[in-house]
This record gives structure tokens, sequence and C-alpha cells, in this order.
């Protein structure tokens, strides 16, 4: 049963490849990435696109982090519903109106999309390393107090790392809607692969469309990969066990 089903998948994994082969050379895709003036350009808003969502994320993760944590602290817990509110009114407006209200005061270019994919992606990171750190059962706590370890050291040795598979999962949402969201900047003169999107779209031609989209969908499935390999390097063995 397993053989067959292995065969199934080849069979379809070869099938969809031949499809993809097709439509590609169809819709003149091919012709497109292998153009020695367009492939520079492609590249180009590639490296654009991954430079917006790169920096954005260290800033969103850095401010996400840094409030999940402090809204855990004793003094700081009562405030912690109402700065979750506001840090989410990040994700309540529609992101094209985040670009929109970034440009009006950072002008357009890099620094309004930079700005405006921050504001969109901390949301997921705060509010989960918020609940991993709340979900820390409160006897290994304890048990770190019992031993002597200052509060910091807990912070550090207990609570982050038996939180760290929840925080990790935010920082995945986060990143998956970042380079999504990134795709948009184009509209503020930010360049990245959504100045081929939107080219194609406005201009009914099938492989710049393609030739934007399509990278965009791998760089997702990527980012996607390199958070699981970013949770195995992370979270401790024994916890990855325990699920």
């Amino acid at each position: 049963m397993n053989r067959l089903l292995t065969k199934l998948y080849q069979i379809s994994i070869a099938v969809i490849i031949l499809i993809a082969g097709v439509t590609f050379e169809r819709t003149g895709l091919i012709e497109l990435l292998s153009d020695p003036y367009e492939y520079p350009v492609i590249m180009e808003l590639f490296i654009q696109h991954l430079y917006m969502v790169t920096v954005s994320m260290i800033f969103a993760t850095i401010i996400g982090v840094t409030a999940g944590i402090v809204l855990t602290r004793k003094r700081f817990r009562r405030y912690a519903g109402i700065c979750m509110y506001i840090i989410g009114l990040g994700q309540t407006i529609p992101s094209l109106a985040v670009l929109a209200l970034a440009m009006s005061f950072l002008g357009i270019g890099t620094k309004p999309a930079i700005f405006a994919l921050t504001i969109y992606s901390i949301l997921p990171i705060a509010r989960n390393t918020l609940a991993g750190i709340t979900a820390v059962p409160p006897e290994l706590i304890d048990a770190g107090k019992g031993m002597g370890m200052p509060p910091l050291k807990i912070l550090m040795e207990v609570e982050i790392p038996n939180a760290m598979k929840v925080i990790l999962t935010g920082f995945r949402v986060a990143l998956i809607i970042n380079i999504g969201t990134a795709a948009l900047a184009y509209v503020i003169g930010a360049g990245g692969l959504g100045d081929l999107i939107f080219t194609g779209i406005n201009l009914m031609q099938t492989d710049k469309l393609l030739a934007g989209a399509i990278p965009v969908t791998l760089l997702a499935l990527f980012a996607d990969f390199l958070s699981e390999l970013l949770g195995l390097a992370l979270i401790s063995r024994g916890l990855r066990l325990s699920d």
C-alpha cells in the first residue's frame, strides 16, 4: 500500500511539473526569465522584496517579543489587555490603508513600506509571546525561585525556552503575512515583486504577473521551511518529544 501511494505521489508530482512547464511556456514566462535584459530587473525586484521583509521582521520581532515579555511581568500584567488592543489596531486597518498612512508622513519609497510592514507584523509575535510565557506552568517558575535563580535568569532559562514553540508560531504567521503584504509596497514606490504583479495585471501580461507571483509564493514556502528549522534549533529536544 505504501509503495502504491509513493508511486501515485511521484506520478502526481511529474504531472504537476509537466502542466507547469507547458503553462510557463505558453504564457511566455520562460522567455521572459531567459531574457538577459529582464532577468536582472526581476532579480533586483526580488532583492528589494527580500530586504523589506527582512528589515521589517527584525523590527517587528524585537518590538513584539519585548512587548510580550514586559506585559507578562507582574507590575504590567494588568495593562496586557489594553496594550494588545492598541498593538492589534495595526491589523484591523487594511494593509493598503496602513501603507497610505505611512506614506502620508514618511513620503514614498522603502522607509514607509518597512514601517507599515513592521506595524502589520507585530501583533502575532507579541500575542504569542504573551500567551506562551503566561502558559508556562507556575511550578517550573517556583522551582527556579527555589533554586535561587534571579528573575532575569528565570525568564531566560525557564520561561522563554518553555514558551519558544508558541513564540515561533507567532513569528511564522507574521513572516508569511509580511511576505504577502510586501507585494503591496509597489503602490507607494517601494518596488519589490509587487511591481511585476501589478504591471502584469494592468497590462494584462500573464508572464509578468507569474514572474512576480511565483517568487512570492516560493519565498513564503521557503520561509515556512526555515521557520521549521529555526524551531529545531531553538526548541529543546525534550519539549519537542513531549508534543
